[in-house]
């Protein structure tokens, strides 16, 4: 069965992402659960794909520690022996796939970071000629390696609706100048951090989504997720080709069989078939094991 907030009927249901549940713990905790939801062109697909919520979660803490000298994390604990008591009863449920956390005021645009051309900024230097106010070289095709990294922030939408690309300019008019300022240095920072990690061990991060917010002392910290399938696009460097579609660790392959489909991207998405589902799977466990160099099982058993 789906895991949906209603699984947690005796806590205080704060809200549900497009992936996660959000429950109170507190005056200013927050339990945050991943489920195995998955969403193509921000809209939530009927079909779950299996442990996909454990993969983003042992992922994100694996790299909330990478980086811990750039930026703190929102993470107060992910062992549910240690959870508050009012969680005991949940303790299965949560194994492997929750974290509990700062509850953050969140800064109201999503933070990301290009090194390679694709998704919607390929569409927008294709009608442009520029990503976010950026102007880029003419030429570029599917895939190509930008000149330099670029910060490039985007509206935050509603469960549903569409994330809309903004400029640096745009998104300092919604967050002020000092805090724009500091999410782009830090964004750059964490993506040259993830880049070198990942190159190591054969993994191109092309671009990723990350998402800040101050904690009750005001101190600005990482949120949400990190560096997953889910908020990236990996792609195995061996066989990067320009021009088209990369191969890839992340859910660009369920954004492939959709486009297949004739899908128009609107709500309700289409019942994804077991092969599609196995297969994205098995790119997401892949993904986890190849960055952090241990095996998805032994997460899974000892969570």
């Amino acid at each position: 069965m789906p895991l949906t907030h209603k699984e947690f009927a005796g806590l205080t249901h704060l809200g549900s992402g497009k992936v996660r549940e959000m429950f109170a713990v507190g005056d200013d905790a927050v339990l945050m659960v991943a489920s195995d939801r998955i969403s193509a062109f921000d809209v939530v697909l009927p079909t779950e794909i299996p442990d996909k919520g454990a993969v983003l979660t042992g992922l994100s803490l694996w790299w909330f520690d990478q980086l811990a000298d750039l930026v703190p994390s929102h993470v107060i604990s992910t062992d549910v022996d240690e959870y508050p008591d009012e969680l005991a009863p949940y303790a299965e449920q949560l194994r492997g796939r929750s974290m509990l956390c700062r509850r953050l005021t969140m800064v109201p645009i999503e933070c990301v970071a290009r090194g390679y051309l694709t998704g919607s900024g390929l569409k927008d230097y294709q009608r442009t000629g520029e990503v976010s106010g950026h102007a880029l070289p003419d030429g570029l095709v599917d895939g190509s390696r930008l000149p330099a990294t670029i910060y490039t922030p985007s509206t935050k939408a509603p469960v549903g609706e569409h994330d809309e690309n903004i400029s640096r300019a745009q998104a300092a008019s919604r967050v002020g100048p000092q805090v724009a300022a500091d999410l782009e240095k830090l964004t750059l920072a964490i993506f040259e951090r993830a880049v070198g990690v990942a190159a190591e061990r054969g993994i191109i991060v092309a671009d990723t989504k990350l998402e800040f917010g101050h904690d009750t002392n005001g101190v600005l910290r990482l949120g949400d997720e990190v560096l997953t399938p889910d908020s990236s696009r990996f792609w195995p460097a061996d066989a990067w080709k320009p021009g088209s579609s990369q191969p890839s660790y992340d859910k660009q392959f369920v954004r492939d069989y959709l486009a297949s489909t004739g899908w128009n991207r609107t709500a309700p998405g289409p019942r994804l078939p077991p092969e599609v589902v196995e297969a994205t799977r098995a790119r997401y466990v892949e993904a986890y094991e190849r960055l952090t160099g241990t095996s998805f099982a032994d997460y899974v058993a000892t969570t």
